[in-house]
């Protein structure tokens, strides 16, 4: 069928969509409702679909394409429910299970005819985290099914007039019911409401005397002080005392009236920083917090936070880091190379990378970046903390690296996993193996990497269309080794087993060295730092020409301006919810 997808923001529900809807040879084109209702009407006009799918939208489809078209609409609530905060709800009443409903547009929110709906239970994690995963995958099935359903023609979708269906209208999830009362709440409650709002819209808040919004949460089992004081800092993060503990938060974001040259979310640290910092300082110095250190390979039983951990288990190693939207600043890029160099003096024979769930890396940081006093510098030195991090990869040849993808990877974070001897995708996550759009040629070694996996014509064709892939076409393409069908709350536990039984191999010495052997074949056709240095030179150029797309690319998608109608920027370096 020829399907248009409509979407405030071609996100990471939208971009599974369109790459699973493609999968079953359905021809899929997309529009963002960002414009208002014109750009819509034209793409209508234009592509004349068979189908409208609206896998994520904030404003209302327009009446006379809904009363012309098919259209269906991704509500994340079960059959019933209505109003804008559905998730938000979820978590504010500490749901079990929820689920997702594929339903007809029509006049009133919600209300519209069921084609298809999907449980799910509710994991104890973020708002964001919960989207991009159990609910995605619920989401997925139910629309496959539903567009199979209308493609048969003889389902009749249910009315949710019928007694089956119990209505429930959730209002919007504002402000005040998300206030923190640092004097009263405990440090669950704390954490419940961080997580309902950790990725948008943030807990409004204030700090310093000024008013930010809180995202994150994360609980601490040592640190103590008054309820609502800063006590450290980490990597980034602030801790903050509750009534009864205290809790991370990893990032801030100063309002947009405020006056505050970046508004929109970054590491905390930095945040409040910028409001102290009378530039002779260091940026915790400003702030009078001490930085709490924390091991990489944390003690049984410690609750805290930490991006990066490492463990061992018999010859298997195990680097994990979860670092906010994917996005790797030029200090995460660091710390992660010397913890991937601190596993590499371990011993062990596998190493496996990536988080237990969520995303695998977006790549460099470009909130970070915009709100640099020199972007172009930042982008330059951010780019090659991440190039020296992917080379390190490159350059094992005494164990086998395993990139394990529990979620979505793109640009410089797909190549991060491309590096590794293989790959392991969960079956619902979705690949963005390119830099177009965002107005980049790319680097992380992005030209020996991905043609040595897919051939040069794919390659150049994945890099130019710039188009979403999923898990399974990443499969076919070569660009994934291995996928586990896996939820998301097992995949952990079933990429330890395969790791362990790899290690186990009795061939894994062969494979090292044959490894090893390939390496040094590859170095002498053509050097690493070859491949390096020319994709540098079109970087640099880019960087550092104020000109370039990239810049505007680069504040529109960290500031959530529109930039574009028809099939719009992926998200690359940031939250991609």
């Amino acid at each position: 069928m020829d399907i248009l997808l409509v979407a405030s923001a071609f996100n990471s529900l939208s971009q599974r969509i369109y790459a699973e809807l493609s999968d079953q040879d359905h021809r899929v084109d997309a529009v963002l409702a960002t414009h208002g209702a014109d750009p819509v009407r034209a793409a209508v006009r234009e592509h004349r679909p068979e189908l409208i799918v609206a896998p994520m939208l904030k404003t209302a489809v327009p009446e006379d394409v809904w009363r012309e078209h098919t259209c269906l609409i991704v509500h994340p609530g079960p059959p019933g429910d209505r109003g804008p905060s559905s998730l938000d709800w979820a978590a504010a009443e500490r749901a079990t299970h929820w689920g997702v409903t594929v339903l007809q547009a029509e006049a009133g929110m919600d209300a519209g005819d069921i084609w298809a709906s999907e449980p799910f239970a509710v994991a104890d994690v973020g708002k964001s985290d919960l989207y991009r995963n159990e609910a995605s995958d619920a989401a997925a099935k139910a629309v496959l099914e539903a567009v199979r359903r209308y493609a048969d023609g003889s389902h009749k979708p249910r009315p949710q007039t019928e007694d089956s269906v119990h209505v429930v209208w959730r209002d919007f999830f504002r402000q005040e019911r998300r206030r923190i009362d640092w004097e009263h709440d405990t440090t669950d409650t704390v954490l419940r409401k961080l997580r309902g709002a950790d990725s948008q819209p943030g807990i409004r808040d204030e700090l310093l005397g000024r008013e930010l919004f809180l995202h994150g949460g994360h609980p601490e089992d040592e640190l103590r002080g008054r309820p609502g004081e800063l006590l450290a800092t980490r990597n980034g993060a602030v801790c903050r005392a509750t009534r009864d503990g205290a809790v991370w938060i990893p990032e801030l974001r100063p309002r947009k009236n405020s006056g505050d040259p970046a508004p929109f979310r970054r590491p905390a640290a930095s945040v409040l920083a910028s409001l102290v910092d009378d530039g002779e300082h260091g940026e915790h110095g400003a702030l009078g917090l001490p930085e709490s250190p924390v091991p990489l390979e944390l003690p049984p039983g410690c609750r805290t936070w930490s991006d990066i951990r490492y463990r061992q288990s018999g010859t298997t190693g195990f680097l994990t880091f979860s670092f906010p939207g994917g996005a790797m600043s030029t200090d995460q890029c660091r710390r992660l190379l010397a913890a991937y160099e601190h596993a590499l003096t371990r011993p062990t024979s596998v190493l496996v990378l990536g988080a237990p769930r969520d995303f695998f890396s977006n790549g460099i940081h470009l909130g970070v970046i915009e709100a640099a006093a020199d972007p172009a510098e930042e982008s330059w030195t951010n780019l090659n903390a991440m190039d020296d991090l992917v080379e390190a990869v490159l350059r094992t040849t005494d164990r086998l690296v395993v990139a394990a993808l529990a979620g979505n990877a793109a640009a410089g974070g797909a190549m991060l996993a491309l590096a590794a001897d293989e790959v392991w995708s969960r079956t619902g996550t979705v690949l963005n193996p390119h830099y177009r759009r965002m107005g980049l040629y790319g680097s992380e070694f992005w030209t020996y990497s991905l043609p040595r996996r897919v051939g040069a014509d794919t390659a150049r064709r994945l890099t130019t269309e710039a188009l979403p892939v999923s898990a399974a076409t990443a499969e076919r393409l070569g660009m994934v080794d291995r996928l586990v069908p896996a939820a998301p709350g097992d995949f952990a536990t079933d990429v330890e087993r395969l790791a362990t039984a790899l290690a186990a191999a009795p061939d894994l010495g062969r494979r090292i060295a044959d490894k090893a052997a390939t390496r040094r074949k590859d170095e002498e056709v053509r050097p690493l730092a070859a491949y390096r240095r020319d994709e540098l030179a079109r970087m640099h150029a880019i960087f550092y020409d104020p000109e370039a797309p990239y810049h505007a690319l680069r504040s529109a998608f960290v500031r959530k301006t529109p930039a574009g109608s028809v099939r719009p920027l992926a998200p690359v370096g940031g939250d991609g919810r």
